[in-house]
């Protein structure tokens, strides 16, 4: 009969082709197949594993060795240290995109009532963690899938924060047509032909939320040039990039005549986010 170390020994052999992780996502797997926390796979590695565990616990190892990432697979995804669900409607949350919150933390006042569109929200972690961060903030969320709009209501209700409105909205398109003090947005930026979208989870990830025209930039350059209309004087605006994309990005705030354009670097030491201020 399998025991935990061993179960997990196994699954560990099997992802290792398919997974850089490979224990971790046998460990994450087990604790979903046990509903468990995983100090319990610590606490008693040579436990025997019901049957009934062992077979489910192959079924989610036989996902993951398709490729399906570990987030689609258990559903959710943490994300500045709250639990997001995730479906394949939705990007799944990256550590890289914590920088936009730390950025815009630094941009807003904690008790001010200023406002804030996130813009292309998927999941909604960005909105969602804003609200929670900034309670006095008032936050227009908007996307274009009804599918990531679901996710990320659910996600609202589920951190429980009502200061934020959801719209069915291309871009601005159907927006409040009001003024922000702060518009973000981390839009799809990847190249249509770059090689990436073949490898990894974003070949489960949903290409529209990946891809752009234009060498990926044609989201970016939409956001940018309508931005100014909906912001208020001195008014913000930061947009996650590719890590190629730092040169193309400030050319295009500064033709657009935004002001103290700059790109702040992720945990990686890559260009991440330009930000860009309208007067």
């Amino acid at each position: 009969m399998h025991c935990i170390k061993s179960a997990l020994a196994e699954a560990t052999d099997t992802l290792t082709l398919v997974s850089d992780s490979a224990l971790l996502d046998a460990e994450i797997l087990l604790c979903l197949a046990l509903n468990q926390p995983r100090a319990h796979l610590r606490a008693w590695p040579d436990k025997p594993l019901q049957p009934e565990h062992l077979a489910a616990f192959r079924a989610l190892i036989e996902q993951r060795q398709k490729g399906i990432p570990i987030a689609y697979i258990t559903g959710n995804r943490e994300f500045w240290s709250r639990d997001f669900q995730v479906t394949p409607d939705v990007l799944i949350p990256r550590p890289d995109t914590e920088l936009l919150i730390e950025l815009s933390l630094k941009l807003i006042p904690a008790d001010e009532p200023i406002k804030i569109l996130d813009l292309g929200t998927g999941s909604g972690i960005i909105a969602i963690t804003l609200a929670a961060e900034r309670p006095h903030a008032q936050i227009s969320a908007a996307d274009f899938s009804l599918g990531a709009l679901r996710i990320a209501q659910l996600n609202a209700d589920k951190h429980h924060v009502s200061n934020i409105q959801f719209y069915h909205s291309d871009w601005f398109a159907d927006v409040p047509d009001t003024k922000f003090n702060l518009i973000i947005s981390n839009p799809p930026y990847i190249a249509e032909d770059d090689n990436h979208l073949q490898q990894g989870d974003v070949r489960f990830e949903p290409q529209t939320a990946l891809c752009a025209a234009e060498q990926g930039l044609s989201d970016i350059k939409i956001i940018a040039d309508a931005a100014p209309n909906y912001l208020e004087p001195s008014g913000h605006l930061l947009i996650e990039h590719g890590y190629n994309q730092q040169q193309q990005v400030q050319a295009l705030f500064k033709d657009l005549h935004y002001d103290n354009v700059q790109t702040y670097t992720d945990l990686s030491g890559q260009p991440r986010v330009t930000y860009g201020q309208w007067n």
